[in-house]
């Protein structure tokens, strides 16, 4: 892995960001990332007058105290972890923000902090379709209890809605840091009502069939916890020749995977399932 990925964790500091940048570190020293965190926060919570002048006077005093506490926790993780993180801020529209941000940066990796009921006021704004669509590399939520932790090994899950099991050159990358069968979980339209559970030899892989119902993503859910999964792949393949099997971190699916999941999760790149 020569390639140096550019990886760019999304905040608004509402939160504590310590266990998404955890997570985050995490992930970069598996695949040889360097981390930047964009700051945004919404004008229309900064500017609360009238007046132009006063306006500019929030806007300036609120970008200071932005500055200095995201520069207390990057000072406190690089030192903590020995590693170089650089940060940037803005005030403003966060789609505006978020899309001058990816053209400007052309991150890698997008990372958002995932919360039991949002993350990052992602389902709330609106903006999970909006970076999916600006965004066609890979997505990684962080989960604000289960944390990615790079001196545990990794037990890596893939989960797809296709008869083939597709693996993207960085799963292939992610499971060099693992000494575990990778788990591979599909969702289809015509199984068994129960899950199947099936062991191939040649790739070193389990696999487990559930069919597509509307207790599907919470009998996952199960069997990732009874299998330990601490990162959970997943595809963003659109299939153009059967609109019925969208790719399962869509819009219309990603919130429910979310909402249900409770372990960190990496959305794969549009192209080939690779960054």
């Amino acid at each position: 892995m020569s390639k140096k990925y550019k990886i760019a964790v999304f905040s608004d500091l509402k939160e504590s960001l310590g266990n998404t940048l955890k997570s985050t570190l995490s992930l970069a020293k598996m695949l040889n990332g360097e981390i930047a965190i964009f700051h945004i926060k919404k004008a229309s919570e900064v500017v609360t007058k009238d007046s132009q002048l006063s306006a500019i006077r929030c806007l300036n005093s609120e970008f200071i105290t932005m500055d200095n506490d995201i520069n207390k926790i990057v000072t406190t993780y690089s030192k903590d972890f020995g590693v170089n993180l650089r940060y940037s801020c803005a005030i403003g529209n966060l789609k505006n923000e978020i899309a001058t941000y990816i053209e400007k940066e052309k991150p890698d990796f997008i990372v958002l902090g995932k919360r039991k009921s949002k993350f990052f006021n992602i389902l709330g704004d609106n903006l999970i379709p909006f970076i999916l669509k600006k965004h066609k590399g890979p997505i990684f939520l962080t989960d604000e209890i289960n944390i990615l932790d790079y001196g545990n090994d990794l037990s890596l899950g893939v989960l797809s809605n296709t008869e083939e099991t597709l693996i993207a050159d960085l799963t292939e990358d992610l499971l060099l840091h693992s000494q575990k069968p990778l788990k591979s979980f599909k969702i289809l339209k015509k199984t068994s009502a129960t899950a199947k559970r099936i062991v191939s030899q040649n790739t070193k892989e389990v696999e487990f069939v559930f069919e597509n119902n509307s207790n599907s993503i919470k009998n996952l859910s199960n069997y990732i916890i009874k299998n330990n999964i601490n990162l959970l792949c997943i595809n963003r393949f659109e299939n153009k020749k059967n609109k019925d099997n969208a790719s399962l971190s869509m819009p219309a699916n990603i919130s429910h995977i979310v909402n249900n999941i409770n372990v960190p999760l990496l959305l794969m790149g549009q192209n080939n399932y690779t960054v």
